[in-house]
């Protein structure tokens, strides 16, 4: 029987009921992202199906809302995004999100791709900071998009840029580098250093634990999460397993579980349900048991991390639950 935790990286983006009678049966919390993606609905859509949810699971999941580029190249723009980010926080979510289309998908006037330390987010991030709002980032993607697919760590990413080369940036050598975007990310967050920031994905450094470890203390407001990164901490664990556990104790207090399932209706609900309880589960071993494991990501066998208990109940409960002001 898995403890009580949190799921603090999902996107929930239909009422059916399967995933949420799954989480409360085990006791599990959602942190829901709602996300300026092409593929899902508006942010306003997205809202609307969360205080559904809400209503329906009351106390059972919190949301983070965003703002997108509807008045992007436009004066206006940073007040509109901020406006937009009012009526999110008005509404109950707990937080604002930035995605990577920031870096990938916005051009300046001449055609220059806009990065996210451009100083037009300036007031967008300062008003976040002066006013004590939680930023949660997604910039740039696993260093493995910019590798050829032999040299990639992991398959699922050599799978996905194999059937996704659009998105495989060692072929498009006109974007940003891998470089570039985390170098981006870093001088956005140097510009306020008051502003409270989960680095979503590891910080997209999760090829190098000593890489986030970096980020964490040179940000202190800084946190970082896991989601749909786990296998990369397994991967690295096959060879330094002791090293991996002891970064997780280190910053026992700012890592945060999360799955990072996208629950859009393209997929059985049932068989969302199953997968969260099959990730949970998995996830739980790698982390609270000494068991020898093995990840669909790559091959071999690693150990668990058998870390304390209390270390555990931080990574998926106590973190979460203080940083997203989960109530339970």
């Amino acid at each position: 029987m898995l403890p009580q935790f949190i799921d603090a990286h999902v996107h929930l983006n239909t009422i059916s009921p399967e995933k949420m009678e799954m989480a409360r049966k085990h006791n599990v919390s959602f942190l829901s992202i709602n996300t300026n993606i092409p593929f899902f609905e508006s942010i306003e859509k997205q809202e609307e199906v969360i205080l559904q949810l809400q209503k329906k699971y009351p106390g059972r999941l919190q949301y983070i809302t965003s703002f997108d580029f509807r008045d992007w190249g436009k004066e206006n723009f940073p007040q509109s995004a901020i406006e937009q980010i009012r009526r999110g926080l008005a509404n109950g979510a707990v937080g604002v999100k930035v995605w990577k289309d920031v870096g990938f998908d916005l051009h300046d006037e001449a055609g220059n791709f806009v990065m996210i330390d451009n100083p037009v987010f300036d007031p967008i991030f300062r008003y976040l900071e002066e006013n004590d709002i939680l930023l949660i980032g997604h910039q740039g993607e696993p260093r493995n998009c910019w590798l050829p697919l032999e040299e990639m760590t992991v398959d699922s990413d050599r799978n996905y840029f194999r059937d996704h080369p659009e998105y495989h940036m060692f072929l498009h050598k006109e974007y940003p580098s891998y470089e570039a975007q985390m170098q981006a990310r870093d001088n956005m967050l140097k510009k306020f250093p008051r502003l409270r920031y989960v680095g979503l994905h590891l910080f997209s450094m999760e090829w190098n634990i000593d890489e986030v470890a970096k980020r964490l203390d040179q940000f202190p407001n800084s946190e970082t999460d896991l989601a749909e990164r786990i296998c990369h901490l397994q991967l690295q664990a096959k060879e330094n397993w002791q090293g991996v556990r002891d970064f997780c104790i280190r910053y026992q207090d700012r890592i945060l579980y999360g799955t990072d399932v996208i629950d859009d209706g393209n997929s059985p609900a049932a068989e969302i349900a199953t997968r969260f309880k099959n990730l949970w589960e998995f996830h739980y071993k790698f982390f609270a048991t000494n068991e020898v494991l093995e990840a669909p990501e790559f091959k071999g066998e690693f150990r668990g991390l058998d870390l304390p208990k209390e270390v555990v109940e931080k990574i998926f409960h106590a973190n979460a639950k203080r940083t997203y002001q989960f109530k339970q």
